[in-house]
């Protein structure tokens, strides 16, 4: 009886919401936006956050701010394109944790505008925009805009596409404007295939091409508003002058504008959803010598895949001489303080039933119920017998490889560690 209570309080977060894209708006007390996220059909993406097994597949940040939100909003958007522009545009604007700690800032993917006289469009990592504003006496790249951030770079790339076909603009070609007087402008494969406008071939001039760009800042600061009475002007503008072709280009965008084509997008959001899904496998190591220079080691698989990205390493704090399951306690109290890091499915231990029980015993008075197993090793150090459910023994080759990835990752820790110190 009280579950169905609970499913029923639940559903009255999205038993209103349209089955059509969009942006959902996730708030706290005194109306916080606390998370922003798009969907394809927003029924059904707000529906997913109130699956059981939420904790299991979610970052800690999100699972955070389910127990937080009060409200739940929504904008809805003629196409899943302008639904994921809207969403980092949002995010931009508002900051809210649960997006922004949930991934490396660095790591975001960021569509720029490059300053100069014919605007470059590129996709930038949040890494290489902080090191042009850094170098930027130094760097080929004044960034005049940026727009995101965008977590899924792979689903950026596919929207750029449409963006490009709706509004051409240059990447890497070479203006016409540049060349010397001995070489003649020469239509680069883009402009061929119509994506570039002509800045290469000189068949457009500066002001037209500026109000390409113009257009394009407009669509990724989600005011489509102002972007249709922007093109209708320009429109208006080209027949007044009698460029009827040009003219007839405007309107044919305005149309693709109101029936954009993103079956590509929605095959990648289906795709990124299901990333959210992915098995993952921590694996923990401790590596010393007689007691000296401990550290510990976290390797991460997800779905068999090795995420060198996600592996870590742990200098002890309190170095108690041989004390493995100490020093194992403190590497995982320190990874589970990183809550912007998503849990894991599974959790390995190199050991046996000590190690086991202590990471058992951090799991608990974290009030978290990840499965733990270990690996017991023979005399040779091969290993011998896997403790836990036998049901995680269907993954025994995933648990193998990451088992062997973090002895191998602690032990070069610990050789370098203490190869330093013998330097010195």
């Amino acid at each position: 009886m009280k579950s169905q209570r609970k499913s029923k309080s639940m559903n009255k977060f999205f038993k209103d919401l349209p089955d059509s894209p969009g942006v959902y708006i996730f708030r706290g007390l005194k109306n916080k936006i606390l998370y922003v996220g798009r969907a394809t059909s927003l029924k059904d993406r707000v529906r997913s956050y109130f699956n059981k097994d939420i904790v299991e597949t979610r970052s800690p940040l999100i699972s955070k701010m389910l127990s937080l939100f009060k409200k739940i909003d929504h904008i809805k958007t003629d196409s899943v394109l302008e639904a994921l522009v809207l969403e980092a545009h949002l995010i931009k604007k508002y900051q809210p944790e649960a997006n922004i700690k949930e991934k490396d800032n660095r790591s975001f993917n960021f569509v720029v505008i490059i300053k100069e006289e014919f605007p470059r469009v590129l996709i930038f990592r949040g890494r290489e925009i902080e090191k042009n504003v850094l170098t930027e006496a130094k760097s080929d790249y004044k960034i005049a805009y940026s727009f995101g951030p965008f977590p899924n770079g792979s689903q950026l790339k596919e929207a750029m596409k449409i963006v490009r076909k709706l509004f051409p603009f240059r990447d890497k070609c070479i203006p016409a404007s540049e060349l010397k007087p001995a070489q003649k402008p020469k239509a680069c494969f883009n402009r061929q295939i119509g994506l570039c406008p002509g800045v290469c071939s000189g068949e457009i001039n500066q002001k037209e091409y500026q109000n390409i760009i113009k257009n394009i800042i407009l669509f990724f600061e989600s005011d489509k508003k102002k972007l249709v009475k922007s093109l209708q002007k320009q429109m208006k503008d080209f027949a007044k002058n009698k460029e009827f072709e040009k003219a007839q280009k405007i309107k044919k965008t305005l149309y693709t504008l109101e029936h954009i084509q993103d079956i590509s997008l929605i095959k990648e959001e289906n795709t990124s959803l299901k990333d959210t899904e992915t098995f993952r496998i921590e694996s923990y190591d401790i590596a010393h010598m007689s007691g000296k220079n401990v550290v510990g080691g976290m390797s991460v698989l997800e779905d068999g895949e090795i995420k060198l990205s996600d592996y870590r390493k742990f200098k002890i704090k309190d170095n108690s001489g041989v004390n493995d399951t100490k020093a194992l306690a403190e590497i995982l109290s320190r990874r589970l303080a990183h809550i912007e890091w998503r849990f894991p499915d599974l959790i390995v231990i190199d050991g046996g039933v000590a190690q086991k029980n202590v990471a058992e015993k951090v799991l608990k008075e974290n009030g978290l119920g990840i499965p733990v197993v270990s690996v017991v090793k023979d005399e040779r150090h091969k290993p011998r017998e896997i403790l836990g459910d036998k049901k995680w023994l269907k993954y025994e080759k995933e648990i193998l490889i990451s088992n062997s990835e973090v002895h191998r990752y602690a032990i070069r820790f610990h050789t370098k560690l203490r190869n330093k110190i013998i330097g010195h």
